[in-house]
């Protein structure tokens, strides 16, 4: 028994007992946004007062959580400058099921049926059952992301945090864990696509509706404004694999002609 795999797979079963700290949840959330590619190595992290306002917790929770990263060698802490995203890979961490690197292996075809299949069940029973202390979380949450502007990297540190939200209000966390993973594929494609001009314009667009149908608590409304989304970002993703694609495909031409 003492090595069985099956202990060795389920991560979140010792962590499950153990009394977690905010600045321990805190750390976690920044280190699954490093996981994901949504923060990069070399990266400026937000502000404490940023950070503390998205993830709805005290600057001295953010605090600590960044300074018990840096001693894990995740964050670069320096005075005088803001904290950096440290040269490190961390596509193996677990982030609630599966690793991001486990997702990605996955075609976008594959995930994309699964989303729609899961997810907007997911976001139909959130409809039904969340709560006002979500709903005006969500509505924070809208207000960050338009005051990021269009920084892709505040925008999608909002954006785990809308989504997240809304899957737990399903009432299901094992549901909730899943989609989630399902929501880091080619996270970094993501922060690419959300780069391009327009790109959060439309996405904040597709939140609001997704909000305002949330606090009618109208189940198909909530589910075709998530539809709508979820198609958005396979639409996108869809185009960004064809360019790298191709990219790859054009240098692997230039080098034979070498």
């Amino acid at each position: 028994m003492n090595g069985s795999p099956i202990l060795t797979q389920m991560p979140k079963v010792g962590r499950s007992l153990e009394r977690r700290t905010a600045r321990d949840v805190i750390a976690d959330k920044l280190m699954v946004l490093v996981a994901t590619n949504m923060l990069r190595p070399g990266d400026e992290l937000p502000g404490e007062r940023e950070l503390a306002n998205v993830l709805h917790v005290s600057r001295e929770t953010v605090r600590g959580a960044i300074q018990a990263l840096a001693a894990r060698g995740i964050i670069e802490v320096s005075q005088g400058s803001r904290s950096r995203v440290a040269n490190v890979d961390l596509s193996d961490v677990t982030v609630t099921i599966a690793s991001p690197n486990a997702i990605d292996s996955y075609d976008l075809e594959a995930v994309h049926a699964a989303r729609l299949h899961i997810e907007l069940k997911v976001v139909g029973d959130a409809a039904e059952n969340i709560d006002e202390d979500t709903l005006r979380k969500l509505e924070t949450l809208l207000e960050a992301q338009r005051l990021g502007g269009d920084d892709a990297m505040r925008f999608l540190i909002c954006d785990r945090e809308f989504h997240v939200a809304i899957y737990r209000a399903c009432g299901n966390p094992l549901l909730s864990d899943f989609v989630t993973d399902l929501y880091t594929y080619m996270m970094n494609y993501r922060r690419s696509a959300m780069s391009r001009p327009g790109a959060i314009g439309a996405s904040y667009k597709d939140h609001s509706d997704i909000v305002e149908a949330l606090a009618r608590r109208d189940r198909e409304a909530v589910v075709a404004a998530f539809r709508h989304h979820l198609m958005r970002i396979y639409e996108t993703t869809k185009e960004l694999l064809a360019e790298v694609g191709r990219a790859e495909r054009s240098m692997g031409k230039g080098a034979k002609t070498r």
